[in-house]
């Protein structure tokens, strides 16, 4: 992978991670990189679904393929959050 190619999966995915928390009630704790990682895995997974579906290359832009990749990244979101809270002492 390229430096150009790396840069655009973090951006891409620091995006769609942040989306993905946005449509998420209340609040998630999970870090920037956590995020991050969340939204790169949404992204590919979202992409590889609008591909199988045929709605991945459209004119324009993809918005069913961009719901997908929002969509996974709130439930990664949500997972990953409360993966976490369960290790957190009480």
């Amino acid at each position: 992978m390229e430096i150009g190619g790396l840069f655009t999966a973090l951006l891409f995915g620091a995006i769609i991670g942040g989306l993905g928390r946005l449509v998420m009630p209340g609040r998630q704790h999970i870090s920037l990189l956590a995020t991050v990682l969340v939204g790169i895995v949404a992204a590919l997974l979202g992409t590889a679904a609008a591909t199988a579906l045929g709605v991945a290359d459209t004119p324009g832009i993809d918005w069913i393929e961009l719901a997908l990749q929002v969509g996974l990244a709130g439930a990664g979101v949500t997972l990953w959050s409360t993966r976490s809270r369960r290790k957190l002492p009480h």
